[in-house]
C-alpha cells in the first residue's frame, strides 16, 4: 500500500474516533484494507439517516477506486445502491490521491440530493490501470468456505436475499459439516457480497447472541472460463455424500477445484 494510503489510515482513525465510528475489518498484504465508517447525514425527511459505510482500498489504492458498500436501516436495497453508484462516480474525480474523507464529506452533504433523483442502478465496479484505460472485472467464479450456521433457516434467507439483490448465481451446498458457497456474477458484486458476509452480523454465538461472520474463508476464485457451467439461479443444496458432491462439481466443470480444495475439507 502506498505511503500516502497508510497516512489516509491513520487520520481516518483519528478523525472518526467516536464510539463505533471507526473499524478495521481486514488487512492483507495482498487483499488491501477493508475499514467500515458510521456516520450520518440529512435524509429526505430532514432528519439524519445513519450511514454504515464499508471501503474496500486495494494494494495499488488510491491509482485504484476502492470498493465501497453502502448499508442503512433507513433506505431501501436500491437506494443503498445508488448511493453507492454516485460515490464511486464521484471517487473518478479524484484517482490518484487519497479520496475516502472527501467522500465521506461529499455523502454527508449531498445525501438528500442523491435519494430525490431517480435511481439508476448502473454498472460495475472498474479500475483504472497505468495505461489509464478502464478494465471491467466480468464475470467472476468464487468459491467460499463456511465453518459452522447455528441459525440456519435465517442465515440461509439472507444469503438467499444478498444472492438476489446482487445478481449473483450460484449454489449454497451441505454435506455433513462441510458448508460451500459458489458464487458467480459480477466480480464487484462478489466482492460486495464478501463485504456484506463478513460485517452483516448474519448469525449467533454460542450464547444466542447475533454476531459477525469471523469464520468465512475464500478457497478459490477465478474468472469464469469456457469450460465452466453458467448457473442460472442461485439454489440451496443438500448432499447425502462425498460423491454426490463431486458430481455437482464435476458437471459444472469445476473438477479440478474440487480435488484441489474441496477434498481438504473432509476430515
Amino acid at each position: 500500500m502506498a505511503d500516502a494510503a497508510r497516512e489516509e489510515l491513520s487520520a481516518l482513525a483519528a478523525i472518526f474516533c467516536g464510539p463505533d465510528e471507526w473499524e478495521v475489518l481486514s488487512r492483507s498484504g495482498t487483499e488491501g484494507t477493508v475499514f467500515r465508517i458510521l456516520t450520518k447525514a440529512e435524509g429526505l425527511t430532514g432528519a439524519d439517516v445513519p450511514l454504515e459505510l464499508v471501503f474496500h482500498l486495494p494494494v495499488n489504492y488510491p491509482s485504484c477506486l476502492p470498493g465501497i458498500s453502502v448499508h442503512s436501516e433507513h433506505l431501501t436495497r436500491a437506494q443503498s445502491v445508488t448511493v453507492k453508484e454516485k460515490l464511486l462516480k464521484q471517487a473518478e474525480n479524484l484517482l490518484s490521491e487519497p479520496m475516502v474523507h472527501e467522500l465521506v464529506l461529499w455523502i454527508q452533504q449531498n445525501l438528500r440530493h442523491v435519494l430525490n433523483q431517480p435511481e439508476t442502478g448502473s454498472g460495475s465496479e472498474k479500475c483504472t490501470s497505468a495505461t489509464g484505460m478502464t478494465v471491467d472485472d466480468g464475470l467472476w467464479l468464487t468459491l467460499l468456505h463456511l465453518d459452522h450456521m447455528r441459525a440456519k433457516t435465517k442465515y440461509v434467507k439472507t444469503i438467499e436475499k444478498w444472492a438476489s439483490d446482487l445478481k449473483l448465481t450460484g449454489k449454497l451446498m451441505f454435506m455433513g459439516k462441510i458448508i460451500l458457497i459458489l458464487l458467480q456474477g459480477d466480480r464487484s458484486n462478489i466482492k460486495e457480497y464478501l463485504l456484506l458476509q463478513k460485517t452483516s452480523k448474519v448469525d449467533v454465538d454460542s450464547s444466542g447472541k447475533k454476531c459477525k461472520e469471523k469464520m468465512i474463508s475464500v478457497l478459490f476464485e477465478t474468472k469464469v472460463q469456457t469450460e465452466h457451467k453458467r448457473f442460472l439461479a442461485f439454489e440451496v443444496k443438500e448432499y447425502s455424500s462425498l460423491d454426490e458432491l463431486q458430481k455437482e462439481f464435476e458437471t459444472a466443470g469445476l473438477k479440478k477445484l474440487f480435488s484441489e480444495f474441496v477434498l481438504g475439507l473432509v476430515k
